[in-house]
């Protein structure tokens, strides 16, 4: 492959290996030193890929090569292995909304761009078995290789959903009769009995920014809100903590 910009850079080990495993994408090239291929080969099969294997720093240098293909900064890669692969199938929304039913769980960000509490938060929607996780635009955070190493994989279990006006979607999903439920420090909500009486129904879980929460307009049209009750001095947590606790109410009884 040349300097064609539609690829995805992945690092990371455990990333690496999901996405191997993924028969939905292209592998184009692993880029690796003697080590972490070595690495590699215990962990996955790597006989149908085209390895390419250096030294530690001629691996720099092709990721360097690369990165400005894409027009991105380059980023030191870590463990001196990186996988060229094609561009990972992001929904659109009316290929999302065909395929929600009852019992779908859905995650989504709301204005969260900081690429590491995105790629913490799909992560924790991987190990909750999060169906679909609705993104913003790509100018957002973006699915960078920073991205794909912190989520650690999760983005191949994960569907994504590209939802430039997410109020919108928020409300075609109060049609679809799913459950919406904003997590808000202003709750006053019983969550627990409404769960219970939509029992079956897809649930969408909207998380907010750090600092500015969910928009107006995001939760003017969310049914339910949740929050999460402080015990201790301090008040609030970072969104991607914040998440793992607000799936853990809202997924766990299903």
């Amino acid at each position: 492959m040349g300097t064609d910009t539609e690829f995805d850079l992945i690092v990371g080990m455990h990333s690496i290996v999901a996405a191997l495993k993924n028969s939905n994408r292209r592998h184009y090239k692993l880029v690796g030193d003697e080590d972490s291929v070595s690495e590699l080969k215990k962990l996955t099969d790597l006989s149908d890929i085209k390895v390419e294997q250096y030294s530690s720093h001629k691996v720099q240098e092709e990721a360097k090569v690369l990165f400005k293909a894409q027009g991105r900064e380059y980023h030191r890669v870590p463990g001196n292995c990186f996988l060229q692969t094609s561009s990972l199938d992001v929904l659109s929304p009316n290929e999302f909304y065909s395929q929600v039913k009852p019992g779908t769980r859905i995650l989504a960000l709301d204005q969260i761009s900081d690429v590491h509490n995105a790629g913490a938060i799909l992560r924790t929607a991987a190990f909750f078995k999060i169906d679909f996780v609705l993104v913003p635009p790509k100018n957002s955070f973006g699915l960078t290789s920073s991205f794909y190493r912190i989520a650690s994989g999760a983005t191949e279990y994960v569907k994504l959903v590209e939802i430039s006006k997410l109020s919108r979607a928020i409300s075609k999903l109060n049609e679809l009769e799913c459950l919406t439920i904003a997590l808000s420090e202003h709750a006053s909500d019983d969550l627990d009995q409404a769960i219970d009486k939509n029992s079956g129904k897809a649930i969408v879980l909207v998380l907010g920014k750090e600092d500015t929460g969910i928009s107006h307009a995001v939760m003017r049209v969310c049914q339910h809100k949740l929050s999460l009750e402080s015990q201790g001095e301090i008040k609030s947590l970072n969104v991607s903590i914040a998440s793992a606790l607000a799936m853990q109410k809202c997924f766990a009884p299903y």
